[in-house]
């Protein structure tokens, strides 16, 4: 294995950064402020979520599975990507990263990339890798949110929480590069700007250049990413009552394209691991940008109103080769179709939440009444090549393509809102029961496909002891359709009913050890019903060759296990399993058959263990069960099981901490498929060695 290098990652020698800034300003003005500092410090285990019930609620008085992977983790793992950070969640298995995008899936269920993610409980539209380095912690929401979100799919939701600005001045400087030649350097700067400490901010600025393992069927090149981003968040203290919080960010993303790998019949890659079939020339350029604002105002010692706004601009040149899937492009070679296309993402949302702490005859309720909007708005530019014949190892020919001489698409538009009310009541100390509906209402302009859907969800939460909990709840999901868009349909033009989820759990929570471990366990029963079944008529009737129907079901149950924090007084741990079973029953093709990537069995753990003060290593390990490449479940993909090791020293040079690390990713080198369809696969990456330092100012 050749080792290579840059000039910085060869000065930086062994490298990386550790731990984060644990001094969080607190969110809202009125809150006492409490530093932390020390290695000791529990970093693996979080007790509260700001997505599951849209405020930051104790997840002991949550009646839903959630799992929060804190920053703090992500960093030791030297995590780059989204991907990296949800393998910490077995119930999450990764997809395709096909277009410089990530593909996920939850309790098997595929994540939409419309309405699977939020930031900071905005729906964004997440077509790209998104960054991680502005995040404070992943909340992985397992189970139908609907009541919360609106249109939303069954397995459950990512909520991306940014970090936050600091009372403090603090400035934290990362550099990381890995044995490809990777190299990536963040700036993690916060503070008050006056002395008062009513305005504060918080700044990121990152620059990365990804060096790939795989290389270009044509030319031998690796792939490589072209990356910066820019995030500042400021807080304003209007008053002692109002906090006033803008966010900005922009990431310019240009990379390579890599489609992923192709499968054969009996599951194995078709060329190399390192195979990349697209051409070199093929790239995707993004731009995305957020401009936001909340607005959060104590009203009185009971009621708190919270209003937001985000508006995300996406825009997208995918400049493409497009290869197309054969099983034997030695032989023959394989087919290119290139095009040049421009996509318009615009998504605007808004929220406004009122919440109150009310006792009334002596029953306790955490109250809120809100309402949520969505503005979508997408269009197309593209110019088509010609079709080429490519042989590996020589060159595909670049075709002359430029979208800006097609004219645009049509313009695709639709809008959303949602009012609900949801109440959390405190019985005794032992029981709390969750009640809470929501009603939507989905418009297309001009298309006349208008959706509504109700969305109740209910649970129970009784304490046998302090540190224990144990619930059940029933949820509802939806997601619209629209309508059967096909002229040789016997239904064309038929508008769809909504899918809807319906998910029944029963969990417990424990918090161990004084309350430095959280171990969790659900079971859970999920139906996605409505599933639309679209089949080719056994005889036509007059021009009509197929017809489209719904009531098809899909069926995923299983269970879940979790351990979250501190062990002994130096070790540290992270770990999930999940067991899942999951099918089709729709009545035709696919009727008993399994969803693409969802295995029977997954499971993980990172852990750590400071062996001095200054000196601590770490240890992982990744298991994914058997999965399925196509819907058909003729081609699979083989279990796997990886190892990380990774270890991490703090020294104190010149009144400055600085941090080295040194990690191992895929220790015995395993061959593996993360996951993705037969003809657009990832594959597990090969033993890569990072390294990276951190300095504290």
């Amino acid at each position: 294995m050749v080792f290579k290098y840059s000039v910085i990652g060869f000065a930086v020698g062994s490298a990386l950064m550790v731990s984060p800034s644990m001094a969080q300003g607190a969110s809202d003005s009125n809150i006492e402020r409490i530093t932390v500092s020390g290695l000791s410090f529990n970093d693996y285990k979080v007790g509260t979520s700001s997505g599951a019930m849209r405020g930051d609620i104790d997840l002991m008085e949550t009646p839903q599975s959630v799992n929060v992977i804190p920053d703090f983790v992500t960093d030791e793992q030297l995590a780059t990507n989204l991907a990296e950070v949800l393998v910490n969640d077995s119930s999450v298995t990764a997809g395709t990263t096909r277009w410089n995008r990530q593909v996920f899936s939850i309790r098997g269920f595929e994540l939409d990339s419309g309405n699977g993610y939020l930031i900071n409980g905005h729906q964004q539209w997440s077509h790209y890798v998104q960054p991680i380095e502005t995040l404070q912690q992943v909340e992985v929401l397992k189970g139908p949110s609907s009541m919360l979100y609106g249109q939303s799919g069954p397995g459950g939701l990512v909520n991306m929480v940014t970090k936050k600005p600091t009372y403090d001045s603090m400035l934290d400087i990362g550099f990381d590069t890995d044995e490809n030649g990777s190299t990536r350097v963040q700036l993690d700067a916060g503070g008050s700007l006056n002395e008062a400490q009513s305005v504060r901010y918080r700044a990121v600025l990152v620059k990365q250049d990804t060096e790939y393992w795989r290389e270009y069927s044509t030319t031998d090149e690796n792939q490589e990413r072209d990356r910066w981003l820019g995030y500042i968040n400021m807080e304003f203290d209007l008053s002692d009552d109002i906090l006033l919080s803008v966010k900005y960010d922009h990431t310019q993303d240009k990379a390579g394209i890599d489609a992923g790998g192709w499968l054969d019949n009996d599951g194995n890659v078709i060329g190399d691991n390192e195979t990349i079939w697209d051409a070199d020339w093929a790239f995707t350029d993004n731009s995305v940008s957020n401009l936001g604002a909340d607005i959060t105002w104590h009203i009185n010692n009971e009621w708190k109103v919270k209003a937001g706004y985000n508006d995300q601009q996406f825009n997208r040149q995918r400049f493409d080769s497009a290869p197309q899937y054969t099983t034997d492009p030695f032989s023959n070679g394989y087919s290119i179709k290139p095009f040049d296309r421009y996509d318009d993402w615009q998504h605007k949302t808004a929220f406004v939440d009122f919440t109150a702490n009310l006792n009334v005859a002596d029953i306790e309720h955490q109250l809120l009444i809100g309402a949520n909007y969505l503005d979508y708005f997408y269009q197309q530019q593209i110019q088509r090549g010609a079709t080429q014949t490519i042989v590996p190892g020589q060159a595909a020919i670049q075709p002359d393509l430029d979208y800006h001489l097609s004219a645009k698409g049509t313009p695709s538009e639709y809008n959303y809102y949602g009012f609900y009310l949801q109440d959390l009541m405190t019985f005794n100390e032992q029981w709390k029961v969750l009640a809470g509906v929501r009603y939507d209402e989905q418009k297309k302009d001009g298309l006349g496909e208008n959706s509504y859907a109700v969305s109740p969800k209910f649970g129970v939460i009784y304490s046998p002891k302090e540190n224990g909990s144990i619930y059940v709840n029933y949820s509802k999901s939806f997601t619209p359709q629209g309508a059967v868009n096909n002229q040789f349909d016997v239904n064309n033009e038929l508008d769809l009913k909504p899918e809807y989820g319906i998910q029944y759990e029963i969990g417990t929570k424990w918090e161990l050890f004084d309350a430095r471990l959280l171990m969790t366990a659900a079971v859970f029963d999920i139906t996605l019903e409505n599933i639309t079944i679209s089949e080719t008529l056994a005889v036509p009737t007059g021009s009509f060759t197929d017809i489209t129907t719904q009531g098809g079901e899909q069926k995923h149950r299983g269970f879940e296990l979790g351990a979250q924090g501190q062990i002994s007084q130096n070790w540290f741990v992270t770990s999930s399993m999940m067991y899942l079973d999951a099918e089709y029953q729709t009545g035709d093709e696919r009727e008993g058959n399994t969803p693409i990537d969802a295995p029977e069995w997954s499971a993980n753990i990172w852990t750590r263990y400071e062996i001095t003060d200054n000196f601590a290593m770490n240890f992982g390990a990744v298991y994914v069960g058997d999965r399925f490449a196509n819907t058909d479940n003729t081609i699979s993909k083989d279990d796997y099981i990886r190892f990380d090791l990774g270890a991490a020293y703090t020294m104190n040079i010149m009144n400055k901490d600085v941090s080295v690390r040194a990690n191992i990713k895929n220790v015995f080198d395993t061959d593996y498929i993360e996951g993705g369809e037969y003809n657009m696969v990832t594959v597990g990456q090969e033993r890569n060695i990072s390294l990276a330092a951190e300095i504290k100012f």
